[in-house]
């Protein structure tokens, strides 16, 4: 076996082994049914990898945000259970009370109930975690989007089981986030959206020093546009974080780097999907517009800043796209990515629907199923389930090396 720094599913042999395998199923439920099931389809590959060697697979998932130790009926996984027998044209048992009857043996794929409902599962509680490590004979974490908690289900069970592997997705991820980010292709251009500075302020910061160009979009790109001195009307901006979007224009400015700021925008008189939509020139924003979408103009003008990029990243709509009037600024990036020829990489929950929604998922270079993790990798964070792995595997190189 060649070292290198994770296990990987070639590196064992899976017959006849009980393999818990963290997924992320975190997807969106209604009414009982699976609305989008692109992160439970990005995991079929290394679900059949390990049916395929022999395996009895386990599976553990989050899904939503519960009271911790108490279960919950509206965020129980048996929808996604039934969904999954579908997907896999396998037989898929939903096992609530584990921790006291332990997992039904036998050749059926069993989804432990969310694991969110385990008391100690976000404190990373080391008894539950061991209790977790008992279940298998490999662990393997397939689940990149919740690389960046330190929990039970993604951190602690690594810990404790004989064997902690590293999925085929989560594998791919990072392959595909290093290409992006460590050793880009350039120029290097970077869209981040979204609601709130506050929460990506340390991601653009740090973006700032890697790209050539750097596109702010939905509310993000308000507070850019009030530190520039625009009026943005009764838009969602932050007006206490408009001097930290000051510097950074200023920094751009400084190091011949791009932050273009919208030079049009869509508006509207009320946060609806049927209110009345106005393109304005972004120095005509009335006292109460609202705005929801960047116009036309600026929409050409970030396709051109796109197709001129050998790199792209993307996390973020750049408007309300879920409603259909102030959805075009969206729609056009989309299709600006997608048409492009550079290498690119997209990630988070929004910007996934975007990208599903019109009809760009096999166009983009790489999708991935984080959020979080995604913009963590970007910032230069350490992940703990992606260090833990890294840790487990020199221990059994070195245990592999003696014997």
């Amino acid at each position: 076996m060649a070292e290198h720094p994770l296990i990987t599913l070639d590196d064992v042999d899976l017959s006849g082994k009980r393999v818990l395998v963290r997924v992320d199923f975190n997807v969106p439920v209604k009414d009982g049914q699976v609305q989008d099931d692109t992160r439970m389809r990005a995991s079929l590959n290394t679900l059949h990898h390990i049916l395929r060697g022999g395996g009895h697979l386990i599976l553990m998932s989050h899904l939503g945000r519960p009271v911790e130790g108490e279960f919950d009926e509206s965020l129980s996984l048996q929808p996604v259970a039934d969904h999954l027998a579908t997907l896999m044209k396998h037989k898929v048992v939903l096992c609530r009370d584990w921790q006291k009857q332990g997992v039904p043996p036998g050749g059926d794929i069993v989804l432990l109930e969310n694991v969110r409902f385990l008391k100690g599962e976000k404190a990373d509680d080391e008894a539950l975690a061991k209790q977790l490590a008992g279940l298998c004979d490999i662990f393997v974490n397939d689940a990149f989007a919740t690389a960046h908690r330190a929990q039970a289900s993604t951190h602690g069970v690594a810990r404790f089981a004989p064997v902690a592997c590293a999925g085929p997705l989560l594998v791919n991820e990072i392959k595909a986030l290093s290409a992006a980010f460590e050793h880009p292709a350039r120029p290097l251009a970077a869209i981040i959206g979204g609601s709130k500075v506050s929460t990506k302020l340390t991601v653009l910061e740090s973006l700032l020093e890697q790209v050539d160009q750097l596109i702010v979009g939905g509310g993000i790109a308000n507070t850019f546009l009030a530190a520039a001195g625009h009026n943005v009307g009764q838009s969602l901006y932050e007006s206490e974080l408009v001097p930290n979007a000051r510097h950074m224009l200023a920094r751009a400015g400084q190091q011949g780097k791009l932050i273009p700021l919208p030079v049009d925008v869509v508006c509207a008189k009320s946060f609806s999907e049927d209110a009345e939509a106005f393109t304005r020139n972004v120095d005509s924003v009335q006292d109460d517009d609202l705005i929801l979408d960047v116009g036309p103009k600026t929409a050409d003008l970030y396709t051109e800043v796109l197709q001129n990029a050998a790199t792209i990243i993307w996390n973020g709509p750049l408007g309300v796209f879920e409603f259909p009037r102030f959805g075009h600024g969206t729609q056009a990036l989309v299709e600006a990515v997608s048409r492009s020829t550079a290498f690119s990489v997209a990630g988070g929950g929004d910007t996934i629907a975007a990208i599903a929604r019109f009809h760009a998922s096999d166009r983009i270079s790489y999708i991935s199923t984080g959020g979080g993790a995604f913009l963590e990798f970007l910032e230069g964070k350490t992940l703990p389930a992606v260090q833990i792995l890294e840790e487990t595997a020199r221990a059994w190189q070195a245990t592999a090396r003696q014997e």
